[in-house]
């Protein structure tokens, strides 16, 4: 005998799972099409972008595939030699979110404790204050006190002699902590290089040496560099500055630059700070565990919440993790747009003010995925 009931609740289940999966179908259909047009309004806008506009390079992925990569303007302005996807720019602050990488790592390996006053590990550090006040997470923060020396007296002074990281040492060591630690947030290159002395200290190993073996070999980075300012490097892309705008006129950069240091100055390309970031998002640098935490909200910053060497911005439609590089003749920016798993890097080897070059480029990327107001 055929059951007419069951029959019936049978078929009833059949049509709502059907019409559940046409929607969801609908839905994944419609949402793959609104990325594909905010991408595609994105590239429309920067295959139309002029070497006056911006000089350098952007690389744009989704999901492991690169959608867009393209160079613009010249490396060197004075010889018409032009940028290309695999040019080396200065990455400047970027270089912070490597010294972040070898701190945690040091901490993975119970060598090192973020709470505890960095005396413990520096006994001889100069700074007595510092010595028994500062805890790595207040320096990886930005909590700290220490200043930022590069906007200080650094711009100004001969650097041929800065080879080592102690040898930053002399430009604020002797001065005294902005506030106490870990009331406030204040950016600070100092810290960073301080946070190198720990990286030597715990290592054996040399910073730049600590850097290379274990967050660029491991992250398959085989273009990112130190080039002292005395050395000739193929392929690398000159920087000139208009003092961030207050000049009409540009001006060669070299003598506001230095070694690479935990603050900042690596050269880097575009496709090696990918290689970093999905290094860094598939756990292949640290556990998934300190990953999420360099990644998380730790401390308000000016603008937006800071992590362990990143940014983290919430103030949009969706969460922007990465850090920008400034300096004169450098611009930068790697940006990781978290609901969307969209990168996007952004190299330019001349500054401009906050309507122009790089800005402009990464404001309008902003704008379109995350809904930032122009």
């Amino acid at each position: 005998m055929i059951n007419f009931e069951k029959e019936s609740i049978d078929r009833n289940l059949i049509k709502h799972f059907l019409t559940a999966l046409l929607f969801l179908l609908t839905a994944i259909v419609c949402e793959a099409q609104s990325d594909n047009d905010k991408l595609g309004q994105i590239t429309d806008y920067l295959n139309y972008l002029s070497p006056t506009q911006f000089s350098g390079v952007i690389l744009i992925e989704k999901n492991d595939n690169i959608l867009f990569e393209n160079s613009y303007g010249y490396a060197s302005v004075e010889h018409k030699i032009e940028n290309r996807i695999n040019t080396l720019f200065n990455i400047a602050s970027i270089t912070k979110t490597l010294t972040a990488v070898a701190t945690l790592q040091l901490v993975e390996k119970g060598l090192l404790n973020l709470e505890v006053p960095i005396g413990k590990y520096l006994p001889d550090y100069p700074n007595q204050a510092v010595r028994d006040s500062v805890t790595a997470h207040q320096l990886l923060t930005h909590t700290s006190g220490l200043n930022n020396f590069l906007v200080d007296d650094y711009k100004d002074k001969g650097k041929l002699d800065l080879r080592e990281v102690s040898d930053h040492l002399p430009f604020f060591v002797s001065k005294p902590l902005l506030f106490s630690p870990g009331s406030k947030y204040s950016y600070s290159a100092a810290g960073y290089v301080v946070l190198g002395l720990l990286i030597e200290k715990l290592s054996g190993s040399s910073y730049h040496r600590y850097i290379n073996n274990n967050v660029l070999v491991k992250a398959g980075m085989k273009n990112t560099m130190v080039i002292p300012i005395d050395s000739i490097v193929k392929n690398t892309a000159s920087g000139y500055t208009s003092y961030f705008g207050e000049s009409d006129h540009l001006s060669k950069n070299d003598s506001f630059l230095g070694i690479a240091n935990p603050a900042g100055f690596y050269y880097s390309t575009s496709k090696d700070l990918l290689k970093f970031t999905r290094a860094l998002k598939g756990y292949r640098l640290l556990s998934e565990m300190l990953t999420k935490k360099m990644m998380s909200p730790l401390v308000q910053g000016y603008h937006t919440n800071y992590g362990y060497g990143l940014s983290i911005d919430d103030r949009f439609d969706q969460r922007i993790v990465g850090h920008t590089g400034g300096w004169y003749g450098i611009q930068s920016e790697l940006m990781h747009f978290e609901k969307d798993n969209i990168t996007v890097v952004v190299l330019s080897n001349v500054d401009t003010d906050e309507d122009s070059g790089m800005n402009k480029v990464s404001n309008y990327i902003k704008h379109i995925l995350a809904n930032k107001p122009l």
